[in-house]
């Protein structure tokens, strides 16, 4: 009873937990089965767990692959710039997607994938940056906190999705709105994004809205690439960034 009792302090609300680290309090598996048959715990797939009647949502469960199984996956672009509070600049939001990232390696765990988050985890396995740029942020739900892009970073990831995914209109309205973004995280993260046109356009409509961090971007140690790229099919090319994407246009005009 000591051992059950100690677990439940130390279990955050509304989390999952893996049998691993169960396994690192001391409490193996005929002791989960115990707890469980006793209604302390329930399953919710294989090797994970959840407190009788606790309800979880998708926080919960990307707390467990964070901090329990230590995976590197993160909220990334559009959902972190909203809970960063730059969501109001998005024309269409929906709420019930977030957009996860992660290293194409990384395999996420089964019981992950088939749960009902009751949310489209919309996941991108995809590396845009060298493995030494962190740039991340955390954000509390509940109990625990978890790991986020940092707001310089998720613009590059949400540019990675336009326009297949994402908007171009929604994407300059965005780049508006960010006019506190650190030049310093910015040079290090555009220094080290593996995808030229990503960075192409991030400096397209950077230069537009002539933010203060834009002048301060030093793009002689950046890597733009040659030839040209088209951004969106039927826009016109801009001669500076070899993209072809439509006019701009700001959201006050």
């Amino acid at each position: 009873m000591n051992k059950i009792n100690q677990l439940l302090q130390e279990w955050p609300s509304g989390t999952v937990i893996t049998s691993e680290w169960l396994k690192e309090q001391g409490v193996y598996k005929q002791l989960v089965d115990i707890y469980e048959n006793s209604g302390w715990i329930e399953r919710i797939g294989r090797g994970a767990y959840k407190r009788k009647g606790d309800e979880i949502s998708w926080p919960g469960g990307l707390y467990a692959l964070q901090k329990l199984q230590r995976l590197p996956i993160y909220v990334g672009g559009k959902t972190a710039l909203e809970l960063q509070g730059f969501g109001h600049y998005v024309k269409v939001s929906n709420e019930d997607r977030i957009v996860i990232w992660k290293p194409p390696e990384v395999r996420l765990p089964k019981w992950y994938m088939s749960f009902n988050w009751k949310v489209d985890v919309d996941i991108r396995s995809a590396t845009l940056f060298s493995e030494n740029v962190h740039a991340f942020s955390s954000i509390t739900f509940g109990q625990v906190d978890i790991d986020i892009s940092s707001a310089e970073r998720a613009i590059l990831e949400y540019l990675y999705d336009v326009p297949k995914k994402e908007g171009f209109d929604e994407a300059n309205y965005l780049m508006e709105g960010l006019s506190t973004l650190r030049p310093h995280v910015l040079q290090n993260l555009l220094e080290n994004c593996k995808s030229i046109r990503v960075k192409r356009l991030f400096m397209y409509m950077a230069e537009y809205h002539n933010h203060p961090w834009f002048m301060r971007l030093n793009t002689s140690k950046m890597d733009f690439g040659k030839g040209k790229k088209e951004i969106v099919k039927g826009g016109k090319l801009d001669k500076k960034y070899q993209i072809v994407v439509p006019e701009l246009s700001r959201e006050d005009q």
